[in-house]
């Protein structure tokens, strides 16, 4: 006898930061995950739960999405207390929780999106700012616990899929991937526009780009090594920005290697808000993006989608990403680093055809196509609910 399938679903989404000012990864892909549920669905409904915070305009609510600010409070509080009892409330079918952790005894089916499990390597654990450790000890002891309860589990690359089968011991079948994609307004911007917006930022005219924070993973030390041997070669034309950083870290790295002579030629820009990344981007002679670990690299895409040439690494799941539209090194090698970057600065001919290699690549990754599946996983979820 058939199961008999639910008409029109309750559906909560824990987006608990998006509604932060300083935007990052999980909390862009689960804003444009949103979105994209809105396009292709105005049957079910949808109560999305989030922290209240400084911009709440990051995403509208439609006649079939509502946004539900729960109690302001810690990560843990919010989620094991404060979202745990709104799945009671507002009755739903299935709750999905899209950054890694859920409530260890949620009352509903879940769906779980599980972008990576970094913190559950033990090199990784004790390592960054206190919040960034804090954050990996409340993972590492909620998510071996939520993903034995979860009706689905979601990651975000073929290589993370393989390390949380590999951790879990799942079957092949338990873990489903689920790519990031690009939101719209990642595109080519015009030279005066770019010009406008560089100034605004207080960016120099001409520069290389380097997207990212105080987590080792992204490999600051390798960086900067690498415009140390391209400055002693004398082929240091550009400076580099470095967008949300901070003073002390910069100088402490500068000054482990040797180089705190090449402060002068870096710009810290602070937070740069997602909807002015294009023109950044856009600007950009290159894209460095050599991190040691990623469970996707989303900023590849973005910077491909804007034509920007990136160099990543050949690691994790970074060649899953980019394939052969960047120029991918050993990130442990800063000597591959500033090859590269001297390949893309002399070379037009070959500049020109990594940007279109990366014009090409940025269609094959759609949150429309990803939602579509995740749309699935609520109803089959649901249908489990006894």
């Amino acid at each position: 006898m058939m199961t008999q399938k639910k008409n029109k679903l309750t559906i909560g989404i824990e987006a608990q930061r998006i509604f932060r000012k300083k935007k990052h990864g999980m909390d862009i892909v689960a804003i444009q995950l949103i979105k994209s549920l809105q396009k292709i669905d105005t049957t079910n409904t949808y109560y999305i739960f989030v922290n209240p915070d400084e911009d709440p305009s990051a995403i509208q609510e439609t006649e079939n999405f509502k946004i539900i600010e729960l109690p302001k409070s810690s990560y843990p509080v919010w989620e094991q207390k404060h979202l745990k009892q709104a799945a009671i409330t507002y009755k739903l079918d299935v709750l999905h929780c899209t950054s890694n952790t859920a409530p260890t005894s949620c009352p509903v089916p879940l769906v779980l999106t599980l972008h990576d499990i970094i913190y559950m390597e033990k090199i990784n654990l004790f390592s960054g700012t206190w919040y960034q450790r804090i954050g990996n000890l409340y993972r590492r002891w909620n998510v071996p616990k939520v993903v034995k309860k979860s009706h689905t589990i979601f990651t975000v690359s073929h290589f993370e899929k393989k390390k949380i089968d590999a951790f879990f011991h799942f079957k092949d079948e338990q873990v489903k991937v689920t790519y990031n994609g690009v939101a719209p307004h990642f595109q080519p911007q015009s030279p005066e526009d770019i010009k406008k917006k560089v100034q605004s930022l207080g960016l120099p005219n001409e520069y290389l780009l380097f997207l990212g924070n105080t987590d080792p993973k992204k490999n600051l030390p390798g960086v900067l090594k690498a415009l140390k041997i391209l400055d002693t070669q004398g082929n240091f034309p550009y400076d580099l920005v470095m967008p949300d950083f901070g003073e002390d870290e910069l100088s402490k790295t500068l000054e482990s290697i040797q180089a705190s002579h090449l402060r002068s030629r870096i710009h810290l820009t602070g937070y740069i808000p997602n909807a002015d990344l294009p023109y950044v981007y856009s600007g950009a002679k290159l894209f460095l993006y050599p991190s040691l670990r990623e469970s996707f690299g989303l900023p590849i895409l973005e910077a491909m989608a804007c034509g920007c040439p990136v160099i990543t690494s050949n690691t994790s799941s970074m060649p899953e990403v980019a394939d052969d539209a960047a120029i991918i090194i050993d990130p442990f090698k800063p000597e591959e680093i500033a090859s590269a970057v001297n390949k893309i600065l002399a070379d037009e001919d070959y500049k020109q055809s990594l940007i279109q290699k990366g014009f090409e690549r940025t269609p094959l990754f759609s949150f429309d196509k990803s939602a579509s599946i995740i749309l699935g996983s609520y109803q089959e979820a649901a249908n489990s609910k006894k």
